[in-house]
């Protein structure tokens, strides 16, 4: 009997283990694997609104409602890149885009919490355009002096590298010319309407607000010749090594064909910045999509197509955020 009732015991006690065996495949077959998806809500901060930063920031942020569904996500529109960094090392957002001087800039001064600035990635890079009618007399940074010049708003970067350059050509910004501070929203149509007599904008490659002032009214490209490269680099400022020659196409603007030859200028490159307070997690995913959504951004945003994988890791004057890392080690071959 006693035997009977063990054989008992031991059958429960099979079916019982059993059944912890079966719960706990059903267990590990429903839990997701992984790290858990990122939540909350982040502020980018991306530029004026007809500007290149904007459009891009207005894309970016429909592939990240898609990759990254439980984090909201709202755009800010700036100035620019000085104003971009200002907010985000302070929070008063969580991500932007800047260009490489700027940052360069704000730690130069040691502007609030500029210590706390990392990079996300490298992006493209901006080419200074100084536009003007089609048939001014004006033909050189030089022939600015007297006339009355769009240099871009107090927190763009338009504003920091159009001083430098007037500098670099021996221009005092605000004595030699009329400067107005506006930027790419409204410049096209202050030159238009002969309110400006030239305008300094620094964007990707074509920007839109200068395509589509070149398809209802005439307009040229000044060349930045390579020796205001060379003047921007004897400045001694630490911003200034950011800055490199480069050659705008002959066929960037397809109404601007500066006599068939490409037109020499100034470029600098734009990182997507963040803080050491933005979580890895976060800042993992959000990175990753602004790699991956490259070539969809890049159809309608041409900058966008020049984000390369390759050289993305590469945030100068920057350090590289933990996630940002964490992802760029996850992609390497």
């Amino acid at each position: 009997m006693f035997a009977a009732l063990s054989r008992i015991g031991r059958g429960r006690v099979l079916q019982g283990a059993a059944a912890l065996v079966v719960l706990g495949l059903l267990l590990w077959w429903l839990v997701p694997f992984g790290p858990a998806s990122p939540t909350g809500s982040v502020t980018f901060s991306t530029g004026v609104p007809s500007g290149v930063y904007q459009r891009y920031g207005t894309l970016l942020k429909e592939d990240l409602g898609r990759d990254l569904p439980d984090v909201s996500i709202q755009l800010k529109t700036s100035e620019g890149s000085q104003q971009n960094l200002a907010w985000v090392a302070t929070g008063k957002a969580d991500f932007t885009v800047a260009t490489a001087d700027a940052v360069a800039k704000y730690q130069e001064d040691r502007k609030p919490f500029a210590d706390r600035l990392r990079g996300c990635a490298r992006l493209y890079d901006d080419y200074v355009q100084l536009v003007v009618a089609k048939d001014s007399p004006i033909r050189s940074v030089a022939g600015l002096r007297g006339r009355t010049v769009g240099v871009g708003q107090p927190g763009s970067g338009v504003r920091l590298i159009a001083d430098r350059i007037l500098t670099a050509a021996h221009l005092d910004p605000r004595r030699d010319i009329n400067p107005v501070p506006a930027g790419i929203d409204t410049m096209p149509n202050l030159l238009e309407h002969h309110r400006l007599d030239a305008f300094f904008w620094s964007g990707g490659l074509p920007t839109a607000a200068v395509d589509v002032l070149s398809k209802r009214f005439d307009i040229r490209l000044i060349p930045l010749e390579p020796e205001l490269i060379a003047g921007l680099h004897a400045s001694g400022e630490a911003a200034s090594r950011y800055y490199r020659s480069a050659a705008i196409p002959a066929d960037a603007y397809d109404e601007v064909r500066n006599d068939g030859a490409a037109v020499p200028t100034v470029a600098v490159a734009n990182l997507l910045v963040t803080t050491d307070r933005m979580g890895a997690g976060l800042t993992e995913g959000f990175t990753r999509t602004v790699i991956d959504s490259r070539d969809r951004i890049g159809k309608q945003v041409h900058p966008a197509q020049l984000v390369d994988l390759r050289t993305a890791i590469y945030t100068a004057p920057l350090e590289l955020h933990e996630g940002a890392m964490r992802y760029y080690h996850s992609v390497k071959p």
